[in-house]
């Protein structure tokens, strides 16, 4: 295989998973830009909002949990969010009202998310809420994503996108020797 095949291919391969078919490379661009953008926003300002409280255990002083620290713990959230990815999918889509509609919940639910992570809810009723509301927000954008592009619904939804990915990895596994 040449260099020229496999740079069409990538391509091809690209264009199918970004659903950019027929879209000026521009579009798309600021496609993935807007999605990741606002994604790694709402994700630094919940992160700048966090404070560190470690939890202590009773019998020694080390902490057992508390805020990741470091650059990646702000960029890779954001950027492999299943959900940022259907994003780009349904931006790259044609113009239209559910478009729209899809493309608005999904930025309410990642403000949502940045609230809830902010806040930080402590008690039971609170981090309820924080979850109902959350994976109601990410159903809801998934269900308006699945009208406009099956795939990115699928990819939205946790219980699709965690079989699109185990199946992906099931056909790159088929007949290959396992290490086992």
């Amino acid at each position: 295989m040449s260099i020229d095949d496999a740079l069409d291919d990538a391509r091809d391969a690209a264009t199918e998973f970004l659903n950019a078919e027929g879209r000026h490379p521009g579009h798309v661009v600021l496609g993935v830009a807007v999605t990741v953008g606002f994604a790694l926003a709402a994700t630094l300002f919940a992160s700048r909002t966090v404070r560190a409280r470690p939890v202590h255990l009773a019998e020694d002083d080390a902490p057992i949990s508390e805020r990741p620290r470091g650059p990646l713990s702000l960029i890779l959230p954001a950027v492999f969010s299943v959900t940022t990815l259907s994003a780009v999918r349904v931006w790259n889509a044609p113009a239209s009202r559910e478009r729209h509609l899809a493309m608005g919940l999904w930025a309410a639910a990642q403000a949502l998310n940045a609230v809830w992570i902010a806040m930080r809810p402590a008690g039971r009723a609170l981090q309820i809420g924080a979850a109902m509301s959350s994976a109601g927000m990410a159903a809801a954008f998934a269900h308006e994503a699945r009208k406009i592009d099956a795939r990115a619904g699928k990819l939205a939804s946790p219980v699709g996108g965690g079989v699109h990915m185990a199946n992906i990895m099931q056909k790159k596994a088929d007949g290959h020797p396992t290490v086992h």
